[in-house]
């Protein structure tokens, strides 16, 4: 169980590189409490998976390419609910120019009709590296300015 369920992490963060916002919303759950607040300063919010790949979609292809990188899992189940912490790294290009944010995660998934599914996602922040105009950049390239 415990490779399913770091198998369905991964397979979420594969989708937002290859920018196929269906293969993301397989991993979710119907709604999905999301708090990047330790990065962003926003409030956590419990988002539905249409509401996050909308999201992502009109921020991440601003970006020639993004690559996210997880390791160092540790997976604990309790019947169906499951808890998951690891260390992510996620490159974000924009012609040779790079922009890496990294921290740890820790992602809750519930067991539902024979799949792990997202419910809840939170990222701690613990470093940004390389040219952090970056994300600026991308936001202006995908309001066509």
């Amino acid at each position: 169980m415990e490779t399913q369920i770091i198998q369905q992490i991964k397979t979420l963060f594969a989708g937002a590189d290859e920018r196929n916002w269906e293969k993301v919303k397989s991993t979710m759950n119907n709604t999905v409490l999301l708090d990047y607040s330790s990065m962003t300063g926003n409030p956590a919010i419990t988002l539905s998976p249409d509401d996050i790949t909308y999201a992502w979609a009109a921020f991440l292809p601003g970006f020639d390419n993004t690559h996210h990188q997880l390791s160092d899992f540790s997976v604990s189940i309790n019947g169906n609910e499951a808890t998951a912490e690891y260390y992510g790294k996620a490159d974000h290009f924009i012609s040779t120019e790079v922009w890496t944010v990294e921290g740890a995660y820790h992602t809750h998934l519930l067991l539902i009709n024979g799949s792990w599914l997202i419910n809840a996602q939170t990222f701690n922040f613990s470093q940004q590296s390389g040219n952090t105009a970056l994300p600026a950049l991308a936001t202006r390239k995908m309001q066509g300015q």
